[in-house]
């Protein structure tokens, strides 16, 4: 993967979350601390900062630097969760992966994610989108990058219904029913500007 094609993935992750800063944030306000949106974007304008020096580095290592800088950047619940989730995929990745490598390190990475937040699938956490994007991917096919934001989107709006039994929401119990979790929205954000990328290599 050559340096022009990861500058370009992490400016449409970047323009992604900044873009919808205020939404994630309106999000985060009816259900957690409405700090997620100005949280998500201050990390990944840190990653955009660094972009230069981020993508001179190997794949793997260029994910393991854009976790490392989500972890010290975003702070809050996010910044771990998405850090360990960027290194996890730089840990499982070669520096020139397959889509089945891709996959399988998704998997692992989701894993990873999984320990650290203590949390499944179900629970109305960001892993409600991961999961069923991950399973997609695993199945291939053709048009994956065309197919996947739109998994991503539905998964997202199947958290609206759900109770949250993780992270501060859970404080709301019966409340945060109704409201689209917030780190569900922005891995689907997130989804949609990388297969954005993909499809138009």
């Amino acid at each position: 993967m050559d340096q022009d094609f990861k500058s370009r993935l992490i400016a449409a992750m970047a323009d992604a979350i900044i873009a919808h800063a205020e939404e994630l944030t309106a999000l985060d306000s009816a259900i957690g601390d409405g700090d997620h949106g100005l949280n998500m974007k201050r990390g990944f304008e840190a990653v955009l900062a660094d972009a230069s020096n981020i993508t001179a580095k190997p794949l793997p290592d260029a994910l393991k630097a854009i976790g490392m800088t989500l972890v010290m950047k975003v702070g809050g619940a996010s910044g771990p969760l998405y850090g360990t989730l960027a290194m996890g995929l730089g840990k499982a990745l070669p520096t020139e992966p397959s889509v089945a490598d891709a996959a399988g390190a998704l998997g692992r990475a989701i894993e990873d994610v999984k320990a650290r937040g203590k949390s499944e699938a179900g629970q109305k956490t960001m892993l409600d989108v991961l999961v069923p994007v991950q399973v997609a991917f695993a199945a291939g096919g053709e048009d994956i990058a065309t197919r996947l934001p739109a998994v991503a989107a539905e998964a997202a709006d199947a958290t609206i219904p759900m109770k949250a039994v993780r992270g501060r929401a859970s404080f709301l119990g019966e409340r945060s029913i109704g409201h689209m979790d917030p780190g569900a929205r922005s891995s689907s954000l997130l989804v949609q500007a990388i297969c954005s990328v993909f499809d138009e290599a």
